[in-house]
């Protein structure tokens, strides 16, 4: 990325899958609930709503059904900053995902039902590139929206030649949902191609070993003063290293590391592969956790800006990702609502969790 500087004044572009999301009330089970609770969200949409919250101008591109319910979903976009003018219509209906929210041991569960909504219809030349890429200068994606059909994969693949052609510095979500990878194609073989187009790469340990085949280290820290974690960091800059060479282009791989002691007390660190050389953050333990779901679409937001904000210090961009990630989790719903100034705060040390008068 050292030809390509970050122009703060311009546009952040996301592209994928919103969806409406129906959680349990109450940490109750699928089987004991008569009544949802109704939010939006979806991986790209979570990073665009978190950028939008940092100040930065952001357009969200996705298609939806014409109907009262996306509609609805616009203007919740709408609401919180975001461009929605690259939306395009068609298809039928608006994909859903219901969610149990786990407690104690109990792991949290997600039931898809996106197969043949307008997204997952989705299929190249139904986006004007060009236009929606017009005085933007960064262009973010995930592996969910090549998960769900070739035809989807196809999109992306014409998206990232745009953007490439266009000069636009590109990140990549690998994002991998076992769930969705329907249709024939491996992960391996549909993204490995994609990512090749990535200036800055971001995933989990499993999703690396998944899409590259790169051995996880594994990250067991069990309080924030573990030192298992700064001892593992050779091992930790290898594996970056292996990334680094699947993704020759690539200048920066962030992987973020969660350590879950139960469905509500998670460990957080990341490091960061910047230019050759590696950074990393401290531990962040999270008693009592709210919502995890978007936390990994926080650090990509706190990533982005972060680049953008602090172009020269890679420390700090890492520390206001991980920052930014450790707050979601204590945010209810797929969008992480919190400022720069929270962040900020946070990164400063100032936990104490009093009210602020």
């Amino acid at each position: 990325m050292e030809n390509k500087r970050l122009n703060i004044g311009k546009k952040v572009v996301t592209f994928g899958e919103v969806m409406l999301r129906l959680s349990t009330p109450g940490f109750r089970r699928f089987s004991q609930t008569n009544e949802w609770i109704a939010t939006y969200g979806g991986s790209e949409a979570n990073v665009a709503v978190s950028l939008a919250h940092f100040g930065v101008p952001t357009e969200f591109v996705t298609r939806l059904p014409d109907n009262a319910i996306a509609h609805a979903c616009i203007d919740s976009l709408r609401s919180y900053g975001l461009g929605t003018e690259g939306v395009v219509f068609g298809g039928k209906r608006m994909g859903i995902y219901f969610l149990e929210p786990g407690a104690a041991f109990r792991n949290s569960n997600v039931v898809y039902d996106r197969e043949d909504s307008a997204f997952a219809t989705l299929r190249p030349g139904m986006i004007d590139w060009e236009k929606v890429f017009d005085g933007a200068g960064w262009f973010h994606w995930s592996g969910i929206a090549a998960a769900l059909s070739q035809e989807g994969a196809d999109a992306c693949r014409e998206a990232l030649e745009v953007a490439d052609r266009m000069g636009l510095i590109i990140s990549c979500d690998l994002n991998f949902r076992k769930k969705l990878w329907n249709y024939g194609r491996t992960a391996a073989e549909v993204m490995m191609p994609l990512v090749q187009y990535s200036d800055v790469l971001f995933g989990a340990e499993p999703e690396y070993r998944e899409i590259m085949g790169v051995e996880p280290v594994g990250f067991k820290a069990v309080t924030a003063a573990d030192v298992s974690f700064e001892t593992n960091l050779p091992a930790f800059e290898t594996f970056m290293r292996k990334v680094s060479k699947a993704v020759p282009r690539c200048q920066k791989v962030f992987l973020e590391l969660r350590n879950s002691l139960t469905a509500n007390h998670n460990l957080l660190a990341a490091v960061l592969l910047s230019d050759g050389k590696l950074h990393h953050t401290g531990i962040y333990d999270i008693e009592h956790e709210v919502d995890r779901v978007g936390a990994g679409d926080a650090f990509v937001g706190g990533m982005i800006y972060g680049l953008r904000a602090y172009p020269d210090d890679a420390q700090k961009a890492l520390d206001f990702a991980l920052a930014a990630s450790a707050l979601k989790n204590t945010v209810y719903g797929d969008f992480n609502l919190v400022t720069v100034e929270e962040v900020e705060s946070l990164m400063q040390g100032n936990t104490s969790g009093r009210v602020s008068r």
